[in-house]
C-alpha cells in the first residue's frame, strides 16, 4: 500500500485552482493509473493500494484505489478532506473481500475520528489500510512542530537528528499515541502509510507501520530511505482480541447526541473549520 495522494503529490494541491487539480483527475476504474497499477499487479502477483485524485460526476475526489493481479476491486472517497476546497468529501465506507479477509479504507484525517474504524469494523472489517500524509506541521500541542528541510536533507552525514526529530512527538510520537488505538478498540489490523521526505515543501516523517488486533506494531519502517515491510495476519488474534467484545457491549439506547444526524455539508464545513482555527501562524496546521 503506498500513502495518500501518491500519485499526484497532496500538499501541494492546497495551492492549486479548481481547474489545475481537474487537470490532474483520473477516472475509476478505467483512468491511466488505474491501468498501471493493475499491471504491477499482474507482473507481481501482488495486491496494490494507490491515492489518486478521481473526478465523477464533475466534481474531484481524494481517492484510494485497490487493485488485484485480475484488475480494479475498490476505492474509497476520503470522508474529511481539507485539502482544497475544490475536493468533495466522501459520503459513504469502503469494505471488500480479498483474500479470505474483509479489508475496510480510511484515508488520513478519516482515522481522527474513532466513530470512522468503529463503523468500519462494525460493516465486517477485519483490516482497515489506513493511507496517510501527516505528521511534523505546525501545532499548538507540546512537542510538536515542523522539521527543518536541511535536516532531511543533511540525513545522510547526520542521521541520528534526523530520527530523533521524525520520532518525537513531531511525528511517530503523535502516530503511536491514538493510531494503534483504532485497531486495539476494533479487534483488527491496521495498515498506516506514510510519505517519508519533502512533500510540497513539508518535510514528513514516514514511519509506515503494520498495527496487530492487540494494538501492537508487528512492522515498521525505520530507514530514511523507500522501504518496504510486510507482517503475517493471524486469524485468532481477530478471534481473541478485545475488540469484538467492545462492539458487542455497545448501548446504542445510550447514545441519542452521539448518533445525531448532521448534513453532509455541515460536517465537510466542520472538518474544514478545524484547519482553519488550527492555521493561526501558517497556510497548513495538523488538524489533529
Amino acid at each position: 500500500m503506498f500513502h495518500e495522494l501518491c500519485v499526484t503529490g497532496y500538499t501541494w494541491l492546497e495551492r492549486l485552482a479548481r481547474e489545475e487539480i481537474a487537470a490532474l483527475a483520473e477516472p475509476w476504474p478505467d483512468g491511466p493509473t488505474v491501468r498501471r497499477l493493475c499491471a504491477i499487479a499482474e507482473e507481481t502477483g501482488c495486491w496494490v493500494s494507490a491515492g489518486f485524485v478521481e473526478e465523477l460526476d464533475g466534481k474531484l475526489y481524494n481517492a484510494q484505489a485497490v487493485v488485484s493481479p485480475e484488475g480494479p476491486v475498490a476505492r474509497h472517497h476520503k470522508l474529511h478532506e481539507f485539502v482544497s476546497e475544490h475536493l468533495e468529501c466522501g459520503d459513504h465506507y469502503t469494505v471488500f473481500e480479498a483474500l479470505g479477509w474483509k479489508f475496510g479504507v480510511l484515508t488520513c484525517y478519516d482515522n481522527n475520528l474513532p466513530e470512522n474504524a468503529r463503523m468500519t469494523a462494525m460493516l465486517g472489517a477485519d483490516v482497515i489500510l489506513m493511507p496517510h500524509v501527516t505528521g511534523c506541521l505546525p501545532s499548538p500541542a507540546p512537542g510538536r512542530g515542523t522539521v527543518d528541510r536541511a535536516v532531511w536533507e543533511n540525513r545522510h552525514h547526520d542521521p541520528v537528528r534526523c530520527r530523533m526529530e521524525f520520532d518525537s512527538p513531531k511525528g511517530r510520537g503523535w502516530i503511536l499515541k491514538w493510531l494503534p488505538a483504532r485497531a486495539w478498540e476494533n479487534g483488527v489490523y491496521g495498515v498506516y502509510a506514510n510519505v517519508l521526505g519533502n512533500d510540497g515543501g513539508t518535510i514528513k516523517p514516514g514511519g509506515s507501520l503494520v498495527v496487530d488486533p492487540y494494538g501492537e506494531v508487528i512492522a515498521e519502517c525505520r530507514t530514511l530511505e523507500d522501504e518496504v515491510v510486510v507482517a503475517p495476519a493471524l486469524k485468532v488474534a481477530r478471534e481473541l482480541a478485545s475488540g469484538a467484545s467492545y462492539i458487542r457491549a455497545r448501548r446504542p439506547e445510550a447514545y441519542g447526541k452521539f448518533v445525531e444526524a448532521e448534513s453532509a455539508h455541515a460536517g465537510q464545513e466542520a472538518t474544514r473549520c478545524v484547519l482553519k482555527r488550527a492555521a493561526v501562524t501558517s497556510p497548513r496546521s495538523d488538524p489533529a
